[in-house]
């Protein structure tokens, strides 16, 4: 086996299962699923701001990454935060409309946080945004309204009330010894794991080139799988040959995608920040990244792989939420944002 190369540029996400007490906002957590750990504790998104653009259904937390810059004084702690709708008929192809981005930073020493490293043991009390804030019991996002009859915990909207009210609240609301502040889990999130990285390591190109009989093998395979050919039907060499050098482009960068992805089939992530999207497809892209409000280009950060939805419980009968990928552009300049969330750019690419 030739020895790996690293790429110094690329960090692969993985999930992970850990002490859901280590997934808080103390520890700057990079993860996927429960409830976002807020970076900055105040100004958070409004319900608003959290709102499907396609059919104003308030989203879900999908995942955040914590991306520190030390280089800028008010990057010491950079976190981006993905929410995404969904319901089946917003996740339309090569549309992005059912998905936000934020971006929040702070400095070294700021009003929430120690400057110092945080012990890794459970408290009584969290520091989170709950201190400064009403959140949503059900999904940890503002929760502006208040139930009705006990007035003690705060929802960011009737469907979640609804479901506290289904799932916890019903049985407790009329009793004065529940516990109605205490963190309940939710069917309606996202299952909660860690998202830990490693740097990736692919073969040198000094490694030896595949035979044709191989290279024909695993262009059959993936005209089965990508055009849906019956198991076991097998196509004459003749037309592999054919078909392997007419495939279209997008048949031929599905192809590079896989065999890029095939050294670590788990990752969910790929983080190159300045660099360039791995594209599943040749086609479309975006024409032009939007420019940040604050003037400055926006550059490629990282990148969200569809394994991950193998993890989100998402399979429904006849339609479920789907990517090829999620490419997520940021501010090159990390722009000053103080306390508030900075929305950002998230282009999604589909196979057709």
């Amino acid at each position: 086996m030739a020895a790996p190369t690293v790429d110094k540029h690329v960090e692969l996400g993985f999930v992970e299962e850990t002490d859901k007490f280590l997934l808080k906002s103390r520890f700057f957590p990079s993860k996927v699923g429960g409830r976002p750990a807020w970076l900055s504790l105040k100004s958070l998104p409004t319900p608003e701001e959290l709102s499907c653009s396609l059919c104003s259904k308030l989203m879900k937390f999908l995942m955040q990454i914590y991306s520190p810059d030390p280089s800028k004084e008010s990057c010491f702690h950079r976190t981006i935060f993905i929410f995404v709708c969904d319901n089946t008929n917003c996740c339309k192809s090569n549309c992005a409309g059912h998905l936000v981005v934020f971006r929040s930073q702070l400095q070294q020493i700021n009003e929430f946080y120690s400057s110092k490293p945080p012990v890794e043991a459970r408290v009584d009390k969290e520091i989170d945004a709950s201190l400064h804030n009403k959140l949503c019991r059900v999904c940890g996002c503002l929760g502006p309204k208040t139930c009705g009859k006990c007035h003690k915990v705060s929802y960011c909207s009737k469907e979640h009330q609804a479901v506290d009210w289904k799932e916890n609240h019903k049985q407790e609301c009329s009793s004065d010894s529940a516990d109605v502040a205490s963190e309940k889990n939710y069917n309606c999130l996202f299952p909660e794991f860690e998202l830990v990285t490693e740097t990736e390591n692919v073969p040198t190109k000094g490694t030896k080139e595949k035979n044709d009989a191989t290279k024909m093998k695993e262009y059959e395979e993936f005209l089965k799988s990508a055009k849906g050919s019956d198991a076991g039907e097998s196509l004459p060499d003749s037309e592999l040959q054919s078909m392997a050098g007419k495939g279209t482009d997008n048949d031929k960068q599905l192809l590079k995608f896989k065999e890029r992805i095939s050294f670590e089939p788990e990752q969910v992530l790929r983080y190159d920040k300045g660099g360039e999207p791995l594209w599943i497809a040749h086609s479309p892209k975006p024409q032009a990244i939007p420019d940040c409000d604050c003037g400055a280009k926006r550059q490629f950060e990282f990148q969200v792989l569809p394994h991950l939805l193998s993890h989100l419980n998402v399979d429904r009968l006849g339609a479920s939420l789907d990517w090829g990928t999620l490419c997520v552009y940021t501010c090159v300049d990390s722009c000053e944002t103080g306390n508030q969330y900075k929305r950002e750019f998230i282009f999604k690419q589909d196979v057709i």
